[in-house]
């Protein structure tokens, strides 16, 4: 029953990939939902990271000693300054190590 369900599930994403990236079938997306599809990739994003950076054991974590909302912080301000994505990450898990492992150790 699970490889069927791997299988079915690779069948949906291959199928959905395909209607859109052949150049061949006859499908046009309107302005409307091109602008409306430029939403997905940061509600996806933000759905990914809000609830590493704000919960812990199912709580949610404002307190000043969450290493992980410092880094965010930094994170955000560094994307914000810099536009550079390798420069963000590598800066902001940098800091993360370092206040994970000694400074809220």
């Amino acid at each position: 029953m699970v490889l069927l369900s791997i299988f079915a599930m690779a069948a949906l994403v291959f199928i959905s990939r395909y209607l859109f990236l052949e150049p061949k079938l006859p499908l046009k997306m309107s302005a409307k939902l091109q602008r409306l599809l430029t939403y997905s990739s940061p509600a996806v994003l933000t759905a990914i990271w809000a609830p590493i950076v704000f919960t812990n054991d199912h709580q949610l974590q404002l307190h000043t000693h969450n290493p992980y909302l410092w880094a965010a912080i930094l994170a955000a301000l560094i994307a914000w300054k810099t536009r550079n994505v390798l420069l963000t990450t590598v800066i902001s898990m940098v800091v993360f190590l370092v206040l994970n492992l000694w400074v809220f150790a």
